[in-house]
């Protein structure tokens, strides 16, 4: 079933639809279940909406198990509970008092914005942008800020200003980054989604280590974020959710999504039930640097190919035509980004960059820019050329699988902010193999945590399509959880 957001909103029907959505897709164990924990968003705005619980209550709970489980997780840097109890008694839209947090990157009128660093304290954003305006417009009530790394560049959640944010299957480990903090608070049950951001990797990397859903839109797909994230001609940024179903990211999404006259792409539905359609999937555990995954990311990704195949898709190996060195002209960008906004504090404040404003990491992407600044229009002219040279593999393949990361989430330390520079940027090219390619190409991909480690942590399946072909995803999405349910795990931090 799909349902245009335009005629949702030209009939005013888009909360009744969630409502709908709600009550035909809710799963046996939620019905039955006290535990306000264990509820996605839809149900928790179906709840509200009929009465059954008061959006004061549903943020009530979530700001105790906030206070209960962030000791252990550490994922909230800033928190608004005062003003969360007062939004929650006029909350109005579709997710009328579903408790959230926004990620620390993006701000909230007169809330703080660290951007997950030292070298900007005391700061809060006089306005939002339009995408937070259209996030919190759905009625949803932020807890908070969620914990990112400094200015959103690493794999990883564990900034020198607020500490490490750990994950709920077990603390010893990464959450993952840029949108780790976020991705702890769902996956542990202190709310049932939470706004996030991916420039390359940063919703599908933390919903793979933390074993929920995470989509990354097309571009252009959401309104405009921050334009300090745009730097040279193209956009690698954008916004979604974390998520623990598939419905609640696809519910946000078509709520979000710009109409099409607006995106330049083709309406995103708001997507309730499996595709239908048999696809074409190629398969492929190649990493962009040519790294070699984990063996049980290797296994779980096969394994993921099979299950495909049984639910009757056509599926086989590909070997996607990407030239070497693509990971290195998306690593300039990156430092590019880092320049800017060690350039931004130093016009700001008079001073010289210093290790007691900035973590060496960032530092060090800084200098690499300002090493090889001559380098940087090639390298835009190669990200460009990817676009079309994907567009043409989907020509064949309607989705590509691969893993999202080559290992299961790190241990703590392992990609940490404040390790030599050398050394951290080798792993972190390492880690991240994969997802990359959809923010530089700008097409859609998703996380789906449809396997775990022996270890008993969360290991992530990365579909990819054509650019605007979200629907497409979620619908392969619906049948996958269908298929391998996940909604009955929890981690050993949880609610």
């Amino acid at each position: 079933m799909s349902v245009t957001r335009r005629n949702l909103i030209e009939s005013g029907a888009i909360g009744a639809s969630l409502l709908a959505m709600g009550a035909a897709c809710s799963r046996p164990d939620q019905q039955a279940s006290n535990d306000l924990a264990s509820l996605d968003g839809v149900e928790t705005a179906a709840r509200i909406r009929s009465g059954e619980l008061s959006a004061a209550e549903a943020v009530k709970a979530a700001i105790s198990r906030a206070k209960r489980i962030d000791r252990q997780i550490n994922a909230i840097v800033t928190k608004t509970f005062d003003q969360a109890r007062q939004d929650a008694g006029a909350a109005a839209g579709p997710w009328a008092g579903v408790p959230t947090f926004v990620k620390d990157l993006d701000d909230v009128t007169g809330v703080s914005t660290a951007f997950g660093s030292r070298a900007f304290p005391g700061y809060k954003g006089e306005e939002q942008t339009p995408l937070i305006d259209a996030f919190l417009g759905l009625g949803v009530v932020s807890l908070g800020k969620s914990a990112t790394p400094e200015f959103g560049l690493s794999a990883t959640t564990e900034p020198v200003s607020s500490g490490k944010t750990r994950n709920p299957w077990n603390t010893d480990y990464s959450a993952g980054g840029s949108s780790g903090g976020a991705a702890a608070l769902v996956a542990s049950g202190v709310v049932p989604i939470a706004h996030a951001s991916d420039g390359g990797g940063s919703i599908r990397i933390p919903a793979s280590c933390c074993g929920n859903v995470g989509l990354k839109v097309s571009r252009g797909r959401n309104p405009i974020a921050r334009p300090d994230t745009v730097v040279g001609p193209i956009s690698l940024s954008v916004h979604g959710v974390q998520t623990r179903t598939v419905r609640d990211t696809a519910a946000v999404s078509a709520a979000l999504a710009l109409r099409e006259g607006k995106s330049g792409l083709s309406p995103l539905g708001l997507i309730s039930a499996p595709g239908e359609r048999r696809l074409r999937i190629g398969v492929t555990t190649k990493g962009l640097g040519g790294a070699v995954p984990d063996k049980q990311v290797a296994d779980a990704t096969l394994s993921v190919a099979e299950l495909c195949s049984e639910l009757g898709h056509e599926v086989e190996p590909v070997d996607l035509p990407i030239e070497d060195g693509l990971d290195q002209d998306f690593g300039l960008y990156w430092a590019a980004f880092a320049h800017n906004a060690v350039k931004i504090w130093e016009e700001a404040t008079g001073l010289p960059r210093n290790g007691l404003a900035f973590e060496p990491f960032t530092l060090g992407l800084a200098r690499r820019f300002e090493a090889e600044r001559g380098n940087f229009e090639g390298s835009i002219t190669r990200l460009q050329a990817v676009e079309g040279v994907m567009a043409a593999v989907h020509q064949t393949y309607d989705v590509i699988l691969s893993p999202v990361v080559t290992t299961p989430p790190p241990k703590i330390g392992y990609l940490s902010g404040s390790l030599d520079y050398d050394t951290l940027i080798d792993r972190l090219f390492d880690y991240v193999q994969y997802t990359v390619l959809y923010n530089i190409t700008g097409a859609p991909a998703i996380s789906l945590p449809l396997s775990m480690s022996a270890d008993g942590l969360p290991i992530g399946a990365m579909f990819g399509a054509a650019l605007g072909q979200e629907e497409l995803l979620l619908g392969l999405a619906y049948e996958l959880e269908e298929a391998t349910p996940w909604s009955g795990r929890r981690p050993a931090v949880f609610g």
